[in-house]
């Protein structure tokens, strides 16, 4: 279980990024955060694995409280969370097969790293992980040369053979094409489904809320403003939710609409 309890996050400068959050997410949800850019989504993960620090509430992740938590408590959380990010951050140089063995640097010697000398039994892991995503054929080219929907797999192949209990997607979807945009969401869904991983994605895309979410957390200002079943949500909870009429940016639409 996952507990945010009057949480709140304030940058230098004063800016309130998170206001009193209280949020209870139970073990294999999928949970989708919806809201404008400044609305605190970000944060809001940030906050969970520790990478920014409430200065206000309790958030904690089973047993461990990460407001407060040493380093050495930071990192076995983060251990548990695997981060797929809206850049990729993947190793350009290097083959798919390496940067998704990233994912398990934590378990294994400098050494070995540094070398190459993985374990076989990681690089099983890793094969697994690009199967389940479906571009295992891809392992031994060049990161460079994929895709961004095929570079947004492996991050999320990277983020999986970390075998983590929490999974975050922060914008997973927002520079791919709505055809790619579905797969990649599809992929989350799937492994969410399968492995019961607890899975939050955050997103600005209305519809894709909507095709693929089963709870719907909507921030507005940094403040909880929606937190429902998804089958409740119409357009008005939307406009609720942004504080305006929904436009045709705010939608990813269909491959038909891609200028």
């Amino acid at each position: 279980m996952i507990r945010f309890e009057d949480v709140s996050v304030t940058y230098r400068g004063g800016v309130q990024a998170l206001r009193g959050l209280d949020l209870t997410i139970e073990d294999g949800e999928f949970i989708v955060i919806v809201g404008l850019s400044g609305a605190g989504k970000s944060t809001l993960l940030r906050a969970l694995n520790g990478l920014v620090p409430a200065t206000g509430g309790s958030i904690t992740v089973d047993d461990t409280e990460v407001v407060g938590a040493s380093a050495a408590e930071l990192r076995a959380l983060r251990s548990q969370i695997g981060m797929i990010f809206q850049t990729f951050n993947l190793v350009n140089r290097t083959s798919v097969l390496n940067n998704v063995l990233m994912g398990r640097l934590g378990t294994v010697p400098v050494w070995r790293s540094t070398l190459g000398l993985w374990p076989a039994d990681d690089r099983e892991r890793a094969m697994q992980a690009l199967e389940r995503v479906g571009i295992v054929e891809k392992a031994y080219v060049r990161a460079s040369n994929l895709s961004g929907g095929q570079q947004q797999r492996v991050g999320i192949a990277r983020a999986l053979v970390q075998e983590p209990s929490v999974m975050l997607a922060d914008e997973p979807v927002a520079s791919l094409d709505p055809v790619t945009s579905r797969q990649v969401m599809g992929d989350l869904q799937r492994i969410n489904r399968d492995l019961g991983i607890t899975t939050i994605v955050n997103l600005h895309y209305l519809d894709l809320a909507r095709e693929f979410g089963s709870r719907l957390v909507g921030l507005r200002d940094g403040e909880l403003v929606f937190d429902g079943d998804i089958a409740d949500v119409d357009d008005d909870t939307f406009m609720e939710i942004y504080g305006r009429a929904i436009s045709d940016d705010d939608l990813v639409g269909t491959e038909g609409d891609l200028t």
